[in-house]
């Protein structure tokens, strides 16, 4: 007579009893890792704000004076010369908009969730508004008008973004290129005497390895060869780097289908290139239960607040393609 086996699970043609579907259990790890993220970081462009608000409104204007025109002629000794009127001021208006985003957890998952579901709830929101508003900033980064792309080998500005082919990344050129216009339109650095860049990391790769002598490995800031080794972008060109994935990378240049061209966005800016009115700060709101049994829970955030280009002249958008993900 063959052994009848008590076990967690029988081999395929054998007997016995199988005690396994009730006491022997899959296990779980009670901690749940979050997604992986990206740091939120354009709304730290915005640092033009009202110094001085005349009163609630659904929009903030904001003016500029413009200057007088050169007066280079000679004055002419008995004559009186005639006044001239100053300019009209310029604007830029700020739209404040209601964002916000909510969720609702119930009672009963509270009660039955292996893991404490509340702290997590709460840490999604508050990453959720932070992920929501650095788009909104970034995509009004992204409509500048003054636009360097590389063209069929070239640095244009004039050329269409559907001309970018796949071996259009950026160079050092383009960077010297926005600084010079931005040093030459008297825009204010960000820090000392060094413009601002957001870079996204696989733009970043193809700057790293460009080759030549102008390219990034040369410069006299780069001597020490461990800033290399370490793979830090660093300053270059008079301008400070901020490494981001939540560049605009999803535009199409040239080509169709599986081939079409995934165009990245690189910005280079100076001060008052962005504009932040606010009327309500976002924050994490815990709303009221309200429901007859007391089970449904909500967690949202909510803030009115606008961001609008402010000094057209400070800002510059680079696009080029990338060889490390070339195609959308």
């Amino acid at each position: 007579m063959p052994n009848l086996y008590t076990s967690a699970a029988l081999p395929a043609g054998q007997a016995g009893t199988v005690v396994g579907a009730n006491l022997v259990t899959q296990a779980y790890d009670k901690l749940v890792e979050f997604a992986l993220r990206s740091v939120p970081s354009f709304r730290a462009a915005a640092d033009k704000k009202p110094a001085q608000q005349s009163h609630a409104g659904s929009s903030v204007l904001f003016q500029l004076y413009n200057d007088l025109a050169v007066a280079t002629s000679p004055l002419t000794e008995t004559v009186d010369p005639d006044a001239v009127a100053i300019p009209a001021t310029s604007t830029v208006a700020v739209t404040l908009n209601e964002y916000g985003n909510s969720i609702i957890s119930t009672r009963k998952l509270d009660l039955f969730s292996l893991a404490d579901v509340e702290p997590a709830l709460a840490n999604i929101v508050a990453f959720n508004m932070n992920d929501s508003l650095d788009t909104v900033v970034r995509d009004v980064l992204n409509g500048g008008s003054q636009v360097i792309r590389e063209s069929a080998g070239s640095l244009s500005t004039s050329a269409a973004i559907t001309t970018i082919t796949g071996s259009d990344t950026i160079k050092s050129r383009d960077i010297r290129y926005a600084v010079a216009k931005l040093r030459a339109a008297n825009v204010v650095p960000r820090r000392g005497s060094l413009y601002a860049s957001y870079i996204h990391p696989e733009v970043s790769h193809d700057l790293r390895a460009e080759t030549g002598t102008a390219g990034w490995r040369q410069p006299h800031e780069y001597v020490d060869t461990s800033n290399i080794y370490a793979g830090e972008l660093g300053t270059y060109e008079g301008v400070a780097f901020v490494e981001s994935p939540r560049l605009p990378n999803s535009q199409a240049g040239s080509g169709a289908g599986a081939s079409q061209v995934r165009v990245f966005s690189t910005f280079v800016m100076g001060q008052q290139a962005l504009a932040e009115a606010v009327a309500e700060e976002p924050h994490t709101v815990i709303g009221p239960v309200t429901d007859k049994l007391m089970r449904l829970r909500p967690i949202g955030w909510y803030g009115v607040l606008g961001w609008n280009r402010y000094r057209s002249e400070s800002l510059w958008r680079i696009e080029t393609a990338s060889s490390v993900r070339p195609t959308v």
